[in-house]
């Protein structure tokens, strides 16, 4: 592996440009390539055995691709086979996607704070590790919001459609003070807004995306395999649909502030 190889990033589908974004704003000079899986997408209602499977397919083929480092851009995979992948690679970098639950907890010790994640993602192991670990200096609220990520698939951001669908997951949880939202889904940083207009003003909205771009240039820099160029680096996208309107929005997304 060289410096001037490109950091590989996969997610179910376009939520992990969320995670680029915010690497490319703390690695600029790097290359990246990104691979999403819309074609077998959402991740969050497959089997654990399916997600590793296709999680395996991804890494392969960033790793043709001639990646340094491995990202998955998708809390989902991540809990299903981020082991199994380290396991496989143990030379490689792999970064995974978790719900920041950790800063909000400490941002906001006894308060309240929503954690809306796929079913599956709330089931796995990793997120009951995750919840055990905080949930003394904390009210941490699971909350499913199997079918939001679509919205972000579909490019539909904003409007009645999806506030409704916001309304329907979140107004139930909403009634008792909230201090913090944490997205546990690497689709819904997008939604953001979307979530603000049904939260209120008062809580905190966490993401993951500076945390696994903290870890990401640690890990590099440990390796020796920091790209020192000063230009910025180029993306270039993949997906495994045939449907050409998900790169076209791919990179609107990725240019999207």
């Amino acid at each position: 592996m060289e410096k001037q190889s490109p950091i590989g990033f996969f997610d179910s589908g376009l939520g992990g440009i969320s995670v680029l974004k915010g690497t490319m704003r703390l690695l600029p000079g790097e290359d990246y390539v990104y691979y999403g899986d819309s074609a077998n997408a959402p991740y969050g209602i497959r089997t654990v055995e399916r997600v590793q499977a296709l999680s395996r397919h991804a890494a392969e083929f960033l790793l043709e691709k001639g990646a340094k480092a491995l990202v998955i851009a998708c809390n989902t995979a991540t809990s299903a086979a981020a082991a199994m992948l380290r396991e496989e690679y143990p030379e490689l970098a792999i970064i995974g996607t978790e719900p920041a639950v950790k800063p909000a907890v400490q941002a906001h010790p006894g308060g309240r704070i929503l954690v809306m994640a796929t079913a599956m993602t709330l089931q796995e192991q990793k997120f009951f590790d995750l919840w055990g670990q905080f949930r003394d200096e904390a009210d941490i609220v699971p909350v499913p919001c199997t079918g939001l990520m679509e919205f972000v698939e579909r490019g539909i951001r904003s409007g009645p459609e999806l506030e409704t669908f916001l309304l329907e997951k979140l107004e139930p949880y909403t009634k008792v003070p909230v201090d913090a939202v944490v997205l546990g889904c690497t689709h819904y940083p997008f939604l953001t807004d979307a979530i603000r207009r049904v939260v209120g003003s008062v809580p905190k909205i966490y993401d993951s995306a500076d945390g696994v771009a903290r870890q990401l240039g640690r890990r590099l820099e440990e390796q020796g395999l920091l790209n020192d160029r000063k230009n910025c680096g180029t993306v270039t996208f993949f997906n495994s649909s045939e449907d050409e309107a998900l790169l076209r929005l791919s990179r609107t997304l990725l240019e999207t502030e």
